[in-house]
């Protein structure tokens, strides 16, 4: 057994030590970011199947007929446009097991974790979809859809923003009402993007044509949402005041600045859209937009603190008095 394990450990070594192991450790950041912005633009991709009514264009799952596990000439640009969707399943992927690969070459466990979490997202996040088109696009089911995407996006800034930190314990650059602040400005950034979703429901662009609504009130829930959008803009404002106020890191000031002027943005797309009757590309934009907004929140989150690299750990005394080593956690 002790040579089979000895055996095991060197093919391990050897395959860590490999080029391609080894590309992936030093490009991990970037690779990160790519998740980022992956789970971004399959937001807009998916959008652009709900906004063209490709919805059902492979009416069934995992195949996208009976027959084809692939669009066929008579499916039409709309079967085109939905297969083409679900090829970009891979391309992320692709991106997550390259994540993994350079957090195993990092040899950090924080790295492999947040790797393996979003690299999982992704299968779900597939089935989900299935789930969506053989419920004929209920819309609860789109919405959940799309709120696995944003946590996937969480799970992939955590990535990027950790591959530059130390291990150690996260220390607050900040006083704590100040953290008590960014938290019920993400708290109410995810309840605006939760109550978007719920007037995605209710409006027009359901993907399909006989697709089914959530029979809400466009109007009111459009309010409420709008309503939120406003709470939140004035929670951004109130932690860039007070941020100033502390003397906070630049970089966190500039953090809720950033947050801010996304926030403008988006809001100013959104009353928009909803004013002149929901053109397509202005949708599209919107749904880029929400993707950006919580970016811009996460960002904020990760500017109150940094972690150090972890001390390392000290002997232990063993019963005779002499000292082994402590592996690290």
């Amino acid at each position: 057994m002790r040579g089979v394990k000895s055996s095991t450990e060197r093919l391990a070594s050897a395959f860590l030590a490999s080029r391609p192991v080894q590309w992936c450790g030093s490009s991990l950041r970037g690779l990160a970011l790519a998740s980022v912005i992956a789970n971004i633009g399959i937001i807009v991709t998916g959008a652009a199947v709900r906004l063209t009514k490709s919805g059902l264009g492979c009416p069934t799952w995992p195949r996208c007929t009976d027959e084809s596990y692939v669009s066929t000439p008579e499916m039409g640009i709309n079967g085109a446009i939905e297969f083409g969707n679900r090829l970009l399943t891979f391309v992320l992927v692709a991106i997550a097991v390259a994540c993994f690969l350079g957090a195993l070459a990092r040899r950090r466990r924080s790295l492999v974790r947040l790797s393996v979490a979003v690299a999982l997202g992704i299968p779900g996040q597939g089935v989900i979809g299935g789930i969506t088109v053989l419920t004929n696009l209920n819309p609860w089911v789109v919405g959940l859809h799309f709120i696995l995407s944003i946590a996937l996006i969480a799970g992939a800034f955590a990535l990027w923003r950790r591959v530059d930190e130390g291990d150690g314990e996260p220390v607050s650059l900040v006083p704590a009402p100040l953290r008590q602040l960014a938290r019920v400005t993400t708290a109410a950034s995810i309840a605006v993007i939760a109550a978007g979703v719920v007037v995605t429901g209710s409006g027009p662009h359901s993907g399909d044509q006989g697709a089914k609504r959530n029979n809400l009130d466009p109007q009111q829930i459009s309010q409420v949402h709008a309503d939120l959008v406003f709470l939140l803009i004035g929670l951004t404002v109130a932690l860039w005041f007070a941020l100033r106020a502390v003397g906070a890191p630049p970089s966190a000031v500039r953090a809720a600045a950033t947050l801010f002027w996304v926030e403008m943005g988006q809001g100013l797309i959104g009353f928009v859209q909803y004013f002149t009757h929901l053109p397509v590309a202005l949708v599209a934009a919107h749904m880029l937009g929400s993707g950006l907004v919580w970016v811009a929140t996460l960002s904020v989150l990760w500017s109150l603190r940094t972690r150090p690299v972890a001390a390392p750990a000290t002997p232990a005394p063993t019963r005779a008095g002499t000292a082994e080593p402590v592996t690290a956690s």
